[in-house]
This record gives structure tokens, C-alpha cells and sequence, in this order.
């Protein structure tokens, strides 16, 4: 298995991740009511409960692209390293949300786009 299908995997658990600091600790947290309790939570809670829905947002174009690259027979050395700088990029966006830095999110969020664009001109 490449690289690139290890960080799809590493992908698809980072909004867990983030989902698990937003619960974590938190007063009042019923598991019988997850949901409910993340949609209650403010601050750094509330915003690490948000980069968790917005790392599942960017996980489906993420695991198509690196699918993608692999399936047109992209170099993979440049598949790998963009997938492993999307995971690194993700990991930073996620501190970045949860410490409110809202530019620089938006400026670490393109970052990691431009990556999943990457792996499809990788494609091209």
C-alpha cells in the first residue's frame, strides 16, 4: 500500500480526532446525546467540533484525487508527498481553527486544497 492510501486513511480519522477534543472532558457530555451536546458547545469546543465537519467536507475530494492519481499512473512520489503535506496541512488547520485565527485558517485551508488540486494535474 502507498504512502498516499495511508494519509487517506489518516484523513478519514482527523475529524475524529477533532470530534474527540471537542468532547473530551466537557461538562455535561451525555453519549446518548452527542449531537445535541456539540451543537450546545461554545468557544474552542464549538470550533473543534466545527473542524471536524469541515475535515469531512474536505475528506471525499482528498480520497478521489489520491484514488484518482493512483488510477492514472501519477508519478507517485509527487502523489505521495502532496498527500502527506494535506495531512500536515490538515493537522494545522485544526489547531488553527480551534485557536480562533480565522485569516490564517482560510490561508491553511487553501493550502490543503491546493494540494487536492495538485494530486489532479498530477492526474492530467
Amino acid at each position: 500500500m502507498t504512502i498516499a492510501y495511508w494519509c487517506v486513511l489518516i484523513a478519514a480519522i482527523i475529524p475524529m480526532l477533532m470530534s474527540t477534543l471537542a468532547k473530551a472532558g466537557g461538562p455535561g457530555f451525555d453519549n446518548h446525546t452527542v449531537r445535541a451536546y456539540l451543537d450546545a458547545q461554545t468557544g474552542w469546543r464549538q470550533r473543534a467540533n466545527w473542524a471536524q465537519q469541515n475535515g469531512y467536507e474536505a475528506f471525499p475530494p482528498f480520497a478521489a484525487a489520491v484514488l484518482i492519481a493512483h488510477q492514472a499512473g501519477a508519478d507517485q512520489s509527487t502523489v505521495d508527498t502532496l498527500a502527506v503535506a494535506f495531512i500536515v496541512i490538515r493537522l494545522i488547520y485544526g489547531a488553527i481553527y480551534i485557536a480562533n485565527l480565522a485569516t490564517l485558517r482560510s490561508l491553511v485551508w487553501t493550502a490543503g486544497f491546493a494540494c487536492v488540486v495538485g494530486l489532479f494535474v498530477a492526474a492530467a
